[in-house]
């Protein structure tokens, strides 16, 4: 059988042949895309470079908890911070909703500085253009507020150590934060991984399984064919030898 005349050759040939299109197809718009992406460039990683820089403008929810912090604060980096806050009142929005929306507009000229509860909350949701820098500036926790001397505060002090201790707050968390988040984290990939092309390896396995079942049955079909043309040569052959011998014997 020729490989260039057998239907067999021409399936092999071009499922090879798709396979590699495709490839090439699939790497060239990965390289394009890796090559034209742009990046996000931050010149900012944490409080100290906030602070010592004066092109981005950065502030707090007005007359709140974060506010509070740097108001009071004896450290140093954050007193600055602070002093440059409180020279320009502007930065200061009334609510974080107000904040965070000033830091989509800004282009990258304002840095809004929030609990980081919220910031993970805000950074899950749409349009995804916000990021959080740095670290945790300062640790703090939650808690439930009861009169004094309130019967329930036992109770909730033990239900909450147990919420902890099974995980069961960092499970919420997960499943409300990040689960039901609007934004897939890492979502932006910068190669292709064997599962973005897997199926291109199955079309290439049953382009050859395919070929080897035509091949097979031409196989089988041009047996046939031999078998039968070599079994009337036989025939003829047998009937002319009969013939020659009848003949023969009426001689003698």
């Amino acid at each position: 059988l020729s490989p260039h005349r057998s239907l067999s050759g021409r399936i092999v040939g071009s499922a090879w042949w798709f396979f590699t299109l495709i490839i090439i197809s699939s790497y060239t718009a990965n390289l394009a895309a890796f090559l034209t992406v742009e990046r996000m460039l931050t010149p900012i990683n944490g409080a100290e470079d906030l602070a010592r820089q004066r092109e981005i403008l950065y502030g707090t929810v007005d007359s709140g908890s974060t506010k509070e912090f740097f108001k009071t604060s004896k450290i140093n980096t954050y007193q600055e911070m602070w002093r440059v806050m409180n020279s320009d009142k502007s930065v200061f929005a009334k609510t974080t909703d107000e904040g965070v929306q000033r830091v989509r507009n800004s282009k990258g000229k304002y840095a809004f500085l929030m609990e980081s509860t919220m910031n993970d909350y805000y950074n899950q949701r749409k349009p995804c253009n916000t990021m959080k820098i740095g670290g945790n500036l300062d640790s703090k926790g939650y808690g439930i507020g009861t009169y004094i001397g309130s019967d329930l505060r036992d109770d909730i002090n033990v239900a909450v150590l147990k919420l902890l201790e099974n995980e069961k707050l960092q499970k919420l968390q997960k499943k409300w934060w990040y689960d039901k988040g609007e934004c897939q984290s890492g979502s932006t990939q910068s190669s292709l991984s064997l599962s973005n092309v897997a199926g291109i390896f199955y079309i290439l396995i049953g382009g050859l399984g395919l070929s080897l079942v035509v091949a097979s049955l031409e196989f089988l079909y041009k047996s046939h064919r031999d078998c039968k043309q070599k079994v009337g040569v036989g025939v003829v052959f047998a009937f002319f030898m009969f013939i020659f011998k009848i003949n023969e014997a009426q001689v003698l």
